[in-house]
């Protein structure tokens, strides 16, 4: 009988809870601490009743000492393999859930298609549940504690990768005002768009322009609060203007955005007040912003050091001086309380050399394992030397794959995102590799951070957990 397989994986960090797993006539229950499971699922046709309709529900439950924390679900044709219906049948129908109770529960499903031998022809489906990280400084450096005069380098942060591009908002107001032809212009990728004009005609890419966008450039699905909540303290950011061929349509107005590409997303100012909010709102925390602009066209206009200084001091301004920019040298020579004493905690760095685990060969990979083969031969003191911190990055650039890119875009609905094709099989690999390795090759002395697409729960844990171990 036909049947379309769920590969779902599991990630638990809060004691009494527990993940039940569905589909018809099968269930399973992950209730271990501090474990990467996963596992098949089969969504097999002889297991539904009806004769005509062969559709069967996919069903999580995450629950704590027996109370129901969130429930999520999604139709699933077991002949088709399609999945529609329910509340993850659109990749922004699956923001993080934050309970009242302190628990934190990231999720996120891959409608897969045929694969084509080289995207998963089974669906993906992650769940983490970690505790909220609002604070996770104050639990691991109290205040007024010893810890707390520990080397704030001695840390590891969790990481977003490209936290700008959380959201289709800015794009779609481009594609509205100027239209999809628009797309080429943007994207600034010649491989990736001939790939894709020989598989459609012009006319026709100008209609999946948002498609294209989608695939290649969104990373993250939550706002930026949410993600500070998870527990997220290092974002890099490129702040430029939009492209000089879409200024003059007016469809954004002419301030700094975050560029992917050409592609905007998040503006700056509003990255910057939210960030300085949520230090006035969680006053041990300390986070770091690294702005860089590789890969951002030169028709993106590069700001002044000018106009950087007043875009952060119209956010701090609101801090009525609760909270000063520090530098690269706090960063390496503060202990964690003198950046809290001295109200530096907020580290900016402007193009910082760091010693980086990315590769445009080693991270385009679909099953994360040339990842993680990498690791240990980068991760290495004399290659740290020098470098202002060390940059994990866990994510893969499954957008460097051209014909991956182009069967996303072409096979595309609102369930899937080349990117998320590849987060939970790299995390099942990358993050016990940091778990278990990080201490031993990176040592205590350099600052590290944790990067990862759709930040996620693990991630966050295993990044807190090193950091209570390099402290202590």
């Amino acid at each position: 009988m036909p049947s379309k397989g769920v590969q779902a994986y599991t990630y638990i960090a809060v004691p009494g809870c527990s993940i039940e797993l569905s589909v018809p006539k099968q269930t399973i229950v992950r209730n271990e601490l501090n474990y990467f499971w996963n596992g098949d699922m089969e969504v097999d046709a002889r297991n539904i009743s009806s004769f005509f309709d062969k559709t069967g529900r996919f069903t999580f439950k995450v629950l704590q000492n027996g109370n129901l924390i969130t429930e999520q679900w999604i139709d699933v044709n077991a002949i088709t393999g399609n999945a529609s219906s329910g509340t993850m049948n659109t990749i922004a129908n699956t923001p993080s859930v934050l309970h009242a109770n302190g628990v934190v529960v990231t999720y996120g499903f891959y409608e897969a298609g045929p694969g084509h031998g080289l995207l998963p022809d089974r669906h993906q489906c992650y769940v983490t549940v970690s505790p909220n990280y609002a604070n996770w400084m104050a639990t691991v450096a109290p205040p007024g504690s010893q810890l707390e005069g520990r080397p704030f380098s001695r840390l590891v942060l969790p990481a977003v990768h490209d936290v700008g591009m959380n959201s289709m908002q800015s794009s779609e107001a481009v594609l509205r005002k100027v239209g999809g032809a628009i797309v080429s212009t943007l994207v600034c990728d010649n491989k990736i768009m001939s790939e894709i004009a020989d598989a459609v005609s012009g006319p026709a890419i100008a209609l999946i322009a948002p498609n294209i966008i989608f695939s290649l450039a969104i990373t993250q699905k939550d706002n930026l609060d949410t993600m500070m909540q998870i527990g997220a303290r290092y974002f890099e950011f490129r702040p430029a203007h939009c492209h000089k061929a879409v200024i003059p349509s007016g469809a954004l107005p002419d301030r700094l955005y975050f560029q992917h590409s050409a592609i905007p997303g998040m503006a700056y100012d509003a990255f910057l007040h939210d960030v300085v909010q949520f230090l006035l709102a969680h006053p041990t925390e300390i986070i770091v912003v690294q702005l860089r602009w590789d890969g951002v066209p030169p028709e993106c206009a590069r700001p002044s050091d000018q106009e950087q200084r007043e875009y952060l001091d119209a956010a701090l301004r609101e801090a009525n001086g609760q909270i000063i920019a520090g530098g690269l040298d706090d960063l390496r020579q503060s202990t964690i309380g003198q950046l809290r004493r001295d109200r530096k905690r907020l580290i900016m760095l402007v193009n910082v050399d760091s010693l980086s685990t990315y590769t445009d060969a080693g991270n385009a990979t679909l099953n994360g394992d040339s990842i993680v083969s990498a690791f240990p031969a980068v991760l290495t003191a004399s290659n740290a030397a020098g470098k202002g911190f060390i940059n994990i990055q866990c994510q893969a650039t499954a957008t460097n794959i051209p014909k991956a890119v182009v069967y996303s875009i072409l096979e595309a609905s609102t369930t899937t995102s080349c990117l998320l094709a590849t987060k939970a099989i790299c995390d099942s690999k990358t993050l016990p590799w940091c778990r278990d390795n990080v201490l031993a090759t990176c040592g205590r002395e350099s600052l590290v951070v944790m990067m990862n697409d759709f930040l996620d729960g693990a991630t966050a844990d295993v990044a807190v957990q090193l950091s209570r171990k390099r402290l202590e």
